[in-house]
């Protein structure tokens, strides 16, 4: 789904032309025991996607790939550090020869704990975006108001899968077609149903200029938490908070429970989901238990240099669940080369 901007785009360029324009690391840096029938390892994978690689990690020590952990997934058409687990009772470290040239081995350990998904701060990009064409002074303008002021926190288009398929496929299953084949399948297309009413909200509050601010009625999510409160008075302190990122507004993973913004937040949130029907009643139906997430995303430790005229290189962190792809859009129109090959 096309979203709308928050600010102005200042040119385009092509990212992910080689896997090494798009380096991501992830912000992990686990307190191994040292003993315990978990075996933990570090690895960086070169166009690799991360089920690939936990089956291949599966397959060296004999196990099931349901004993295979990880935090996060990570597009293949990269390369990419991140920690996997291993449940191994009673046996000895795996031997890992067999894995593929494009795996790199960093890191290994012992730990009493499996490694699950969401166990990660966030995740550092080094990116490298080429043919750019357009303002370069309007481009370093705007990423200094980036810094200041963020991007509106959407989910990036690989949520959604090539050409929106993981959202074609849930929409269809939700209305009575097709079920998921597994519970892989079905969490993804899940994930791509809850990820589009959330885009469809901030959509709209980027539209009235509100996805920055507070407005009456709004659930306010604490920072770094999944705790929220409403706003029964926007006052001096909450303004306050908002501006050391302290508290944001917030959009909804729909699904059942939880507290709905009322009041003018409420009712332009009311209204989004009623366009999004059926689909946020099917979700419910699904037993899922609603969340909050933040509608604005500030990136840390935003850098850049240009190496020529032509060529730009990024450097940000983002926390888990956040899409670098997101903080690129709001500024250029990019031709994802590896968007083009493969979706994760």
């Amino acid at each position: 789904m096309a979203v709308p901007r928050a600010g102005v785009g200042a040119g385009s360029a092509v990212i992910r032309r080689t896997p090494d324009d798009f380096r991501v690391s992830e912000l992990l840096e686990p307190a191994l025991s040292g003993d315990g029938e978990h075996f933990w390892i570090r690895l960086r994978k070169t166009g690799e996607n991360t089920v690939f690689v936990a089956q291949r990690l599966a397959e060296c020590a004999g196990v099931s790939p349901r004993q295979v952990g990880f935090a996060g997934r990570k597009d293949r058409h990269a390369v990419t550090t991140q920690w996997f687990s291993m449940q191994l009772p009673g046996k000895p470290d795996p031997d890992l020869s067999a894995l593929p040239d494009s795996v790199e081995i960093l890191q290994t350990g012992r730990h009493r704990r499996k490694l699950q998904v969401g166990y990660l701060q966030g995740n550092a990009f080094e990116l490298v975006l080429r043919d750019f064409c357009g303002d370069a002074a309007q481009l370093n303008a705007r990423l200094s108001d980036i810094a200041l002021q963020g991007v509106p926190n959407y989910f990036g288009r690989q949520r959604f899968g090539r050409d929106g398929a993981n959202l074609h496929q849930a929409h269809a299953w939700l209305t009575g077609g097709a079920k998921p084949r597994g519970r892989q399948q079905r969490n993804i297309w899940v994930s791509a149903a809850r990820s589009w009413v959330f885009n469809s909200v901030l959509a709209k509050r980027v539209e009235a200029g509100t996805w920055n601010t507070l407005i009456p009625g709004e659930r306010v999510l604490l920072n770094g938490s999944l705790s929220h409160f409403e706003a029964e008075l926007i006052d001096d302190t909450l303004l306050s908070r908002l501006a050391q990122r302290d508290v944001h507004p917030s959009g909804p993973l729909w699904g059942q429970g939880g507290h709905l913004p009322t009041a003018a937040a409420g009712d332009l949130e009311q209204a989004v989901v009623a366009h999004c029907a059926p689909i946020p009643a099917a979700l419910e139906g699904l037993e899922l238990e609603a969340q909050r997430r933040a509608l604005r995303l500030f990136p840390d430790n935003l850098n850049w240099e240009w190496i020529d005229p032509s060529t730009l290189r990024m450097c940000f962190s983002l926390p888990a669940g956040c899409f670098a792809t997101t903080v690129l859009a709001e500024c250029l129109d990019c031709m994802d080369v590896g968007a083009q090959e493969s979706s994760e």
